[in-house]
């Protein structure tokens, strides 16, 4: 009785292509957003609840017209002081950072890395087709970098 061989028949191994790391993959969609119109009383509130530092400020179309930041409000908190005059009642309109930079979502996080590295930003709205669809932080490109594997650099 001849013998059978148990080795399966041998695959031609294939080499899979390293996944391209996008922003839109890393990115956080759901962000808390301010409108033009809130009270800083009221962002400084949802910086607190949310453990944020900040923020885009939309227009009722969902555009991207600003950011607002805690950078924003301590400098007006300060300014509040020299004058003596309370500021929050007054709107994120009058706070907000409205040049914006963004990234867009389809852009590599190595490019995005790149970009962060020549700025003193710490986040990024993520804009696909002109619309907000997320927000990508030097964090999110950080811990990205850390779940990657080494042949997929």
């Amino acid at each position: 009785m001849p013998i059978k061989n148990f080795i399966a028949a041998k695959v031609k191994p294939t080499r899979q292509r390293a996944k391209s790391f996008l922003v839109s993959d890393i990115m956080t969609r759901n962000l808390v957003v301010f409108t033009p119109e809130q009270t800083i009383h009221e962002v400084m509130r949802a910086f607190v609840k949310h453990r944020i530092s900040g923020g885009p400020v939309v227009n009722e179309a969902g555009q991207l017209i600003g950011v607002i930041s805690e950078a924003d409000c301590m400098k007006q908190i300060s300014e509040s002081r020299y004058f003596n005059m309370p500021i929050l009642d007054k709107s994120v309109a009058n706070f907000m950072s409205s040049e914006v930079d963004t990234v867009d979502a389809g852009l590599s996080i190595f490019e995005a890395a790149d970009r962060f590295s020549k700025t003193s930003r710490r986040r990024f709205p993520v804009l696909q087709n002109n619309k907000l669809v997320g927000q990508v932080s030097r964090k999110d490109i950080v811990i990205a970098a850390l779940n990657m594997k080494s042949q997929t650099w």
